[in-house]
């Protein structure tokens, strides 16, 4: 009998090597978005992050007023003002933003999501994290950048959440608003999305 052996790899090795694959591209994607999103999405200086964080903020709560209360109960607000969301094959989104902590900046964060696929075009829009415990307040200042849909509980506001929130029912230890021109936007997620601290 001819003892011949298959030059293609076994199902489970090609898998595992197919995932590998996937985490360095995945890990490339992260470092290289800034560069590839460059523009409008990265604030020049602190000042206007700090300028447009605010203003973010006021057009959410006078459009959300769920949000101003939440606002009130929380021990810390991420805010990125502008996210640009852009690419052809590869693509992904990046954006630069603030932690406030008792109404003033504290830090500086980057905001940084890849996808692979066809997609045509850019779109912009903006979101604020409102951290409500120390849990994910920790987690923040300890980890090597938060990965959403990893850690601390993270709910995502559309209209239909907002109207069932109040301060008895936030039991979670985020809760974030996605928001465009035109108001919340429902068809948006930003699990998988990376943030980490930068210096500005």
């Amino acid at each position: 009998m001819n003892n011949t052996h298959s030059a293609l790899p076994s199902r489970p090795l090609a898998r595992r090597s197919a995932l590998r694959l996937s985490g360095l591209l995945l890990t490339a994607s992260f470092s290289l978005l800034p560069l590839l999103i460059a523009g409008p999405a990265s604030a020049a200086t602190a000042e206007d992050l700090n300028k447009d964080a605010q203003q973010a903020l006021a057009a959410l709560y006078k459009s959300n007023p769920v949000a101003e209360t939440i606002s009130k109960k929380a021990r810390a607000v991420l805010v990125f003002p502008k996210i640009v969301k852009a690419g052809l094959v590869f693509g992904g989104s990046y954006g630069e933003g603030v932690l406030m902590k008792n109404g003033a900046v504290s830090e500086y964060y980057n905001s940084v999501s890849a996808s692979w696929g066809w997609q045509a075009g850019a779109e912009s829009y903006a979101y604020v994290v409102f951290l409500m415990s120390d849990k994910a307040v920790r987690y923040l200042a300890k980890s090597n950048g938060w990965e959403f849909g990893v850690g601390p509980s993270l709910v995502l506001v559309n209209e239909g959440v907002a109207k069932n929130l109040s301060t008895s029912t936030l039991k979670d230890d985020a809760y974030a608003f996605i928001t465009d021109q035109q108001g919340l936007m429902a068809s948006l997620s930003i699990e998988g999305t990376k943030i980490s601290r930068i210096k500005r």
